[in-house]
């Protein structure tokens, strides 16, 4: 995008559509699927047409993705939905996170830590993998199909293999390149290799990969239900193991585990509600970002111009310290969620906001008295939408893998804090600072958006930047998410790591080199467009119909029918 192509968003290069759109969006009538896969989201299709609910199809689509993305997702890892009930005409919410184990104390992990954080692989950093209950939680309320059918597809896929995508292939031999480093233990590497690397190197993009040890794994969820993960023979390979290494994690730590439904939070920006999941989720940010920016006229302010960057990128930065400072499991912090999500509190916020310089110091406000991820959204002929994301975390995860079983266990843990005072201190028996988020929008009272971008401390930068290419700029789906994206980086984070100083922007190539010189006027200073712009899977409800958009930079795809 050159300089005389910034301003209000037009045609060019496609036949009809804005110019950056990297195809259309897709349409249905009966029902929608959008996931980072193209299997899963066929799989999702097929569950539906079968008679599936919404919920059946993104449980199937998920399963299948442990599979097929397991450089993001799997059966080792939370899982967090919001569900749009038409029998009740309500949004419904789960947190779907695990706690920490009983067994492991904050003194043991201070001895063990590096540099005064916890260490992203390995035992220290395993939390309760929270997924399986999710899936059984949310089928136990909204499903149709049988439980065990919703495995049958990714069973079959892990047993007979496929082609591996292009960035699943990328992330995998990144991961072992880690996994590989001195100093971790031998069983990690070993049964890491025993699954994805058997004859010495990971699958090549296009190259036929099977997981049987997955897909017996799936055989016995399908079988014995969510007993069999927390409390039957999945349970006891995976206790036997932490013994085995050394580890903390416990029969007891999954048999106590359940997943929470929490009540959905919303904020209303320029006629629309966007909702997210209370901490100890970071959704509240999103509704943080939005709240400060709807003091501004970012359509005035123009379509990738320096003069809208430049209050997305503040807005971010002041919404952030809040999430460093104050985002914790409620169970062991006190929450001023109310004051966090006020327009008035946004505003007090975006008074601070100049337009001709950068706000420093950035800090968070006085109240009164951070990864690899999957999103997938789907929609049913009844009127039953999805929102639903599942994680590893970082880097696939923590390098262990449970003897024979087929997947990693996520490393969620690193996102504690080890500073005395933080709300998100690490304790045994709580839930650690999560950062994946489903999104969600209504307007009217009707359901209208369930969106998502996953990718670590991108996911609110990303979801605020949708809200604003679809409300503001009036984009169509597929191209609110081909539009060029910006993430800023050196916030506080809720690990206890403080920032001082303006950070980062990165810009994709995209952005108009007018708004990147105005940016650079400002003062920001630029990161590498290095790829870490998340990954966007969206459908939009329209009377009688469904659109629905997938993310162009990855192997994503969405379907409808």
């Amino acid at each position: 995008m050159t300089d005389s192509e910034a301003g209000p968003p037009r045609g060019g290069d496609r036949v009809a559509g804005e110019r950056f759109a990297s195809r259309s969006t897709v349409w249905g009538a009966h029902g929608a699927a959008a996931t980072a896969h193209p299997l899963a989201s066929l799989i999702a299709i097929d569950l539906l047409r079968a008679g599936g609910s919404a919920v059946d199809a993104a449980i199937g689509a998920n399963a299948a993705l442990g599979f097929l993305e397991p450089i993001a997702c799997g059966i080792g890892g939370d899982a967090f939905a919001m569900v749009w009930d038409p029998r009740t005409g309500a949004l419904a919410g789960l947190n779907g996170s695990g706690r920490s184990p009983q067994s492991l104390s904050l003194a043991t992990q201070r001895e063990r830590a590096r540099g005064g954080l916890i260490r992203p692989v390995g035992a220290v950093s395993v939390s309760t993998p929270g997924a399986v209950d999710a899936w059984w939680a949310l089928h136990q309320r909204y499903g149709r199909l049988p439980w065990a059918d919703l495995f049958a597809p990714a069973i079959a896929l892990a047993d007979e293999g496929v082609p591996v995508a292009q960035t699943v292939a990328h992330y995998l031999a990144a991961s072992l390149r880690g996994f590989s480093r001195p100093g971790r233990g031998i069983e990690e590497v070993a049964n890491v290799q025993a699954i994805w690397a058997p004859a010495g190197a990971t699958p090549a993009e296009g190259e036929l990969f099977a997981n049987p040890a997955l897909a017996r794994t799936y055989g016995q969820i399908a079988d014995g239900g969510r007993e069999a993960f927390y409390e039957g023979p999945i349970a006891e390979v995976i206790d036997a193991y932490f013994r085995r290494i050394g580890g903390w994690l416990g029969r007891a730590d999954l048999a106590a585990h359940r997943a929470e439904w929490v009540q959905p939070r919303s904020t209303s920006y320029h006629g629309v509600d966007v909702w997210a999941l209370p901490p100890n989720s970071q959704g509240l940010t999103t509704l943080q970002m939005l709240n400060i920016l709807d003091c501004f006229d970012l359509k005035a302010a123009g379509f990738q111009t320096a003069a809208s960057l430049h209050l997305q990128i503040e807005a971010k930065r002041l919404a952030f310290e809040d999430r460093a400072r104050r985002f914790a499991d409620p169970d062991f912090a006190d929450i001023p969620v109310d004051w966090l999500i006020s327009k008035a509190y946004a505003a007090e916020r975006a008074a601070l906001i100049r337009p001709d310089a950068i706000l420093e110091p950035v800090f968070a406000g006085e109240a009164p008295g951070q990864g690899d991820t999957t999103y997938l959204c789907v929609a049913d002929g009844e009127g039953m939408m999805v929102s639903l994301i599942q994680s590893n975390f970082r880097g696939m995860g923590s390098g262990l893998c449970p003897d024979g079983l087929g997947f990693m266990f996520q490393n969620r843990g690193e996102l504690f804090s080890l500073r005395d005072g933080d709300a998100n201190l690490y304790a045994p028996g709580k839930r650690p600072f999560q950062t994946i988020i489903p999104g969600f929008a209504s307007r009217a009272g009707e359901p209208w958006l369930a969106f998502g971008v996953m990718g670590g401390d991108m996911q609110p930068q990303g979801q605020a930047q949708m809200i604003v290419n679809l409300v503001d700029h009036g984009l169509g789906l597929q191209a609110a998410g081909d539009s060029p994206r910006w993430r800023h980086e050196g916030s506080s984070e809720p690990t206890g790591v403080a920032f001082a100083g303006r950070g980062r922007v990165h810009l994709e190539s995209g952005v108009p080199d007018s708004a990147r010189a105005g940016l650079a006027a400002l003062g920001w200073t630029f990161g590498p467009t290095d790829g870490g712009f998340g990954g966007y899977q969206a459908i939009q409800r329209w009377p009688g119909r469904y659109a629905a958009a997938s993310e162009m930079r990855k192997d994503g795809c969405a379907l409808a029918y």
